[in-house]
Parts: C-alpha cells; sequence; structure tokens
C-alpha cells in the first residue's frame, strides 16, 4: 500500500532529482514511525562512478535516504513546511553491514527517538529482503529556509 506516492513526497520534501532518495512511502505512524522505498536502478547517477563495472549504493546515500525518510515524518507535522528546511546536525552508531545493487528494493525504516519544532532524532536501519544494509542514529535541525 503506498501512503504517499513521489508526487505526494515532493510536495513535504525539499530535494529534488538527482537527490531525491525515496521513491514512496508504504507505512506512516505519525509522529513515531515511518517505512520509504527506493527502488534502485542500473541508471543512478551515482553509479556511473561508484564503481563501474561493480556498482555500489554509496552508504552515505543510504543514510541520507533514510534521513530523507525521517524528515518526511517530521515536516509532515508542520503547516508551514514550505518555509521550512531539514539540515543534518549529527550522526551517530552509523554501521554499513552490506553492498546495495542495482535491482534492489531498498527498505526505509526510521523510528522517531524524540520529536520537536526544531530538533529530531531518529533511529534509521536500511534493508534489502530483509537483511540490514546501513543503520544509524540520525540528528537533524528544523530550520526556517530565510
Amino acid at each position: 500500500m503506498t501512503i504517499y506516492d513521489s508526487v505526494a513526497i515532493q510536495q513535504i520534501l525539499p530535494h529534488r532529482y538527482p537527490f531525491l532518495l525515496v521513491d514512496k512511502i508504504i507505512e506512516l505512524e505519525p509522529r513515531t514511525r515511518i517505512v520509504g522505498i527506493k527502488q534502485v536502478t542500473a541508471n543512478e547517477h551515482f553509479f556511473a562512478g561508484h564503481f563501474p563495472g561493480a556498482p555500489v549504493m554509496p552508504g552515505v546515500l543510504q543514510i541520507e535516504a533514510l534521513a530523507q525518510v525521517g524528515a518526511i515524518l517530521a515536516l509532515r507535522e508542520f503547516e508551514d513546511r514550505d518555509d521550512k528546511i531539514p539540515f543534518f546536525s549529527g550522526l551517530d552508531e552509523a554501521k554499513f553491514r552490506r553492498p546495495v545493487v542495482p535491482g534492489d528494493t531498498l527498505r526505509l525504516e526510521v523510528t522517531a527517538l524524540r520529536v520537536g519544532s526544531k530538533v529530531q532524532k531518529m533511529k534509521g536501519v536500511a534493508s534489502v529482503d530483509g537483511n540490514v544494509t546501513a543503520e544509524a542514529i540520525i540528528m537533524s535541525v528544523i530550520a526556517d529556509r530565510k
């Protein structure tokens, strides 16, 4: 079941191609938990250089995808979200467990540890076919765009 498709996601997030790294949201418990999906295709822009002949999605982009899903969880609570922008403020306990390659469906599960009007702290776990690929505690600040 799709809760937010790519059009709805772009109404919440400021990210756009080639840096929008979530295709849809399939689960949502407001202020608590969210699950997104990224279909990893062979024509992703980052595969051209990471690595030719052996394409692997960079771990930092998996963390960015988790952060974007977390930002959807947070920003959807703001009526004035068009005037807001999420910024990383910290990253703890990041671990990279296995490569993500073209054809993988990356599941991005984010659980809120602290959701406030300015500061967010969330636990993100990325996985493919039930196998964890990356995980981290992600902190962010919701700032005014001005």
